[in-house]
């Protein structure tokens, strides 16, 4: 037997409240949320493609900081799914029995903390050191990723909370890294000849 932390005395109330409502919502938001909740990520992938293809433009550095972006991300992620290891909660849905909008995760698929929120947060956080436009534009959706996650009931506030606290802080952390070395580093990546072309707008 798996011995998992018990989420629910910590905010397991306003969890049930948001599971709640969400079943008292119209149709087509409960849709429109759950296909966000499901498909939201590839927004943040598009997001970072299109910063890296705005950067190439402003010079090699800001070449180099979009292109490390992705990096944190999985960076956020990997990290992220160790606390989930270490913390090792249940799922709210097995542990309030409640029906949700999303199918809940099999037990051991633990919840804290969201995989998906720290995923949104890291992009969010790293596209702000490559746009300042873009960034606002993902942290809007990183908020909406993470409410998304409870109102389809697989996770709790605090779950998603946390999440986007590790994504945030280990991207704000790296970003500010990378861009402290963005200048030396570029040309190392421009002298190899596969990786120059992502460097340069021509």
């Amino acid at each position: 037997m798996i011995l998992a932390f018990d989420g629910v005395p910590v905010d397991g109330s306003f969890y049930r409240d948001v599971v709640g409502l969400a079943q008292r919502s119209p149709g087509w938001l409960d849709t429109a949320v759950t296909l966000w909740s499901a498909y939201g990520l590839a927004v943040f992938a598009v997001l970072m493609v299109l910063g890296w293809w705005r950067a190439r433009r402003s010079g090699a550095a800001a070449a180099v900081t979009a292109l490390a972006v992705p990096v944190v991300v999985v960076l956020a992620y990997g990290v992220d799914a160790v606390l989930k290891l270490v913390v090792r909660e249940d799922r709210p849905c097995q542990a309030l029995r409640v029906r949700t909008l999303e199918a809940c995760p099999a037990p051991g698929d633990w919840s804290f903390p969201s995989n998906h929120a720290a995923i949104a947060a890291a992009a969010a956080v790293g596209l702000l050191f490559v746009s300042r436009r873009l960034g606002t534009v993902a942290c809007a959706a990183a908020v909406a990723m993470a409410g998304s996650r409870v109102w389809v009931g697989v996770h709790y506030p605090h779950d998603v909370l946390t999440g986007l606290m590790v994504g945030g802080l280990i991207a704000f952390a790296s970003m500010l890294a990378v861009r402290r070395g963005s200048s030396a580093l570029a040309p190392r990546v421009a002298a190899s000849a596969p990786l120059r072309p992502l460097l340069s707008a021509s």
